[in-house]
């Protein structure tokens, strides 16, 4: 298996895991394609500011996807560390 190919697989992976914990109850995006994913998820309209040593995240409040991940983060955030 060739380095490119252990990336697919591990991005795959991370699409998979993410829709098992975060949106496996959200429509569309519980069985979502990685395309799909990676258009309505991972490529979003936002800046990041760090002020005062804290780092915030502004969506675009007209995105049509800014509740699903706020709903994904949300969850990831409340998931217990790994002791």
């Amino acid at each position: 298996m060739d380095v490119s190919t252990k990336g697919r697989c591990r991005g795959e992976d991370l699409d998979a895991w993410l829709r098992l914990l975060t949106l496996h109850d959200h429509g569309d995006l519980a069985d979502a394609e990685p395309d799909t994913m990676r258009f309505r998820i991972y490529h979003l309209p936002a800046r990041l500011v760090t002020q005062a040593r804290r780092s915030h995240l502004g969506l675009k409040t007209t995105w049509p996807w800014a509740g699903a991940f706020t709903l994904a983060w949300k969850r990831l955030t409340d998931l217990p560390a790994i002791t």
